[in-house]
């Protein structure tokens, strides 16, 4: 299984970033060997707007089935719960430690949005 995980940095020693379309990188780590695609989110950092949509879009086309991350507003969330994606939000700490806890069953799914969207 495909985890996207929202990150300040490129390893699994990072720290996850709070934020999801504004998130430094975005690391999709498949669950069977660990391996880890980076995802440099430059481009949606210092967008005027669609930051979420776009990230969104980015993971659904990379196959991730599970979005972990802080916060999530309402156009990304609309997006990844059409494309299929469960999204785990108020996840903290290393993104190492956000997919252990997503293993362990730990990580709750939410239902709906948890931030205001930037306009």
């Amino acid at each position: 299984m495909k985890i996207a995980v929202t990150a300040k940095g490129t390893k699994l020693a990072s720290e996850v970033d709070p934020r999801f379309g504004r998130a430094a990188y975005i690391l999709i780590v498949d669950t069977k060997d660990m391996k880890i695609e980076v995802l440099d989110n430059k481009e949606n950092v210092n967008a005027f707007k669609g930051a979420g949509i776009q990230a969104a879009t980015m993971i659904a086309d990379r196959g991730a089935e599970v979005l972990l991350t802080g916060f999530c507003g309402p156009n990304a969330f609309r997006t990844l719960e059409a494309a299929g994606i469960k999204v785990g939000s108020d996840v903290s700490g290393t993104v190492a430690e956000a997919i252990e806890a997503f293993l362990n069953g730990e990580v709750t799914y939410t239902q709906a949005a948890n931030a205001e969207g930037h306009w």
